[in-house]
């Protein structure tokens, strides 16, 4: 917080101090004085020194001191902390963006360790809206509805969802690849306006031992810190396949594996308005264990014949003049084909104007300026057949399996998985 001639620091953080810095100290150059002031006074008392003494003994001194100093420069680096975050602060109001910054990013943390962890997990935090809306996703009427009442509803009515009903906190998003499972992660998020973190394999491993385990509760106290917030793990089965004997896995993996773990039994314990959205492929090969955390288990299937016109009046507009599509026949030999696919069949597609206007250019010796280059033509009435033709649909092998699933595990077993798409 600021005061009249520099920046006030807070009271929590003054208490921390050591009792090295008296009263005098902490009153007459630390509570009104910019943070500039602050940096030449600590420099002056001890002399610039931004990592403890490590040769204690030698000079006399006991190890109790050289914690000592490493909780001084502790309490110094939160300091700086919270002025760049005021600086921010000041910056949004200033810019009339006020609204976006509500909170600080990142909560209070005892050590220096956990604050650089949680710095790192600042990439994958989208903090304004996806912009994502339902009515962008083509289709997955029962996927919609299913998401909605697990976790838009709590967030709009939080009176009826108390005690049994209280909201699910962990819920699976499965099925074939490219059928809008992140897409509806994202709606999610920008329809409850909720903090969005986008997790993958690659955000909470790390090669450092006890690291991995460090950034998945890093993660949690963030998300519990942005509440309501929602925890995006794509691709989970990356993250916590079945587990093995024990000397088959490796120890860092059941680390992390349980650690996760434990703080997924930590949300169902308190009323933060934090969920945890998993998405997966391959949802045969998740933990038994974590299964039993994602509550809600819903399906999102291959496209249905209207979602799929629908998606394909939607794409192919943009780069078909006259030409009249016969939908009716893509849709038919579409079938099988994931959202995905669908826009790859008409980039493809689309392509082919391209492709004609290029080798007229490239034929040509003479360097057109760019303000003076012909429009991309027409799609001409082989180009869909072509680009249907060379587009082979990826994501059908192992449709039976999901079903199969679906009905072990699933939250509602009575649709086909041919039921809906993405965008």
């Amino acid at each position: 917080m600021a005061s009249s001639t520099g920046f006030l620091l807070p009271a929590a953080v003054v208490s921390r101090f050591p009792p090295s810095l008296s009263a005098r100290h902490v009153d007459s150059r630390l509570l009104v004085r910019s943070p500039q002031d602050f940096k030449g006074f600590w420099e002056s008392r001890f002399g610039g020194k931004k990592e403890p003494e490590q040769n204690g003994h030698a000079n006399g001194e006991a190890n109790g001191s050289v914690r000592k100093r490493t909780s001084d420069l502790a309490v110094y680096e939160q300091f700086e902390q919270q002025a760049r975050q005021t600086q921010v602060r000041a910056a949004a109001i200033r810019d009339g963006n006020a609204d976006v910054i509500q909170k600080p990013l990142l909560p209070s943390f005892e050590s220096a360790e956990m604050r650089n962890l949680a710095e790192t997990l600042l990439r994958d935090i989208i903090r304004g809206s996806p912009d994502v809306k339902w009515e962008s996703i083509k289709g997955l009427e029962n996927a919609k509805r299913l998401l909605k009442e697990a976790v838009v509803m709590p967030i709009k009515y939080p009176k009826y969802f108390t005690g049994l009903l209280s909201p699910w906190k962990g819920i699976l998003l499965f099925g074939p690849p490219g059928t809008g499972k992140t897409m509806l992660a994202k709606a999610v998020a920008t329809e409850c306006k909720t903090t969005f973190f986008n997790i993958s394999a690659s955000s909470i491993v790390s090669k450092w031992r006890g690291d991995s385990e460090k950034l998945v509760k890093v993660l949690f106290e963030l998300a519990r810190h942005h509440a309501p917030s929602t925890i995006f793990l794509d691709e989970i089965d990356a993250i916590i396949s079945q587990r093995g004997e024990a000397r088959s896995e490796h120890e860092a993996s059941r680390r992390l594996k349980t650690e996760l773990l434990i703080q997924m039994d930590g949300l169902t314990k308190t009323n933060d308005l934090v969920f945890v959205l998993a998405a997966t492929n391959l949802p045969w090969e998740l933990d038994a264990a974590m299964l039993r955390r994602l509550e809600k288990r819903i399906l999102v299937p291959l496209p249905e014949a209207e979602a799929r016109q629908a998606m394909f009046e939607d794409l192919l507009p943009a780069t078909t003049s006259k030409l009249e599509v016969p939908y009716d026949i893509l849709v038919e030999k579409t079938e099988g084909y994931s959202g995905s696919d669908i826009r790859l069949v008409c980039k493809e597609a689309a392509m082919q104007p391209l492709r004609r206007l290029m080798s007229v250019l490239e034929a040509s010796d003479e360097l057109v300026p760019e303000e003076e280059l012909p429009e991309v033509g027409p799609l001409k009435p082989g180009d869909i057949e072509l680009a249907l033709r060379n587009t082979r649909p990826s994501a059908h092998l192992h449709a039976h399996r999901y079903e199969k699933f679906n009905q072990d595990y699933g939250s509602q077993v009575d649709v086909p998985l041919n039921h809906g798409t993405r965008a």
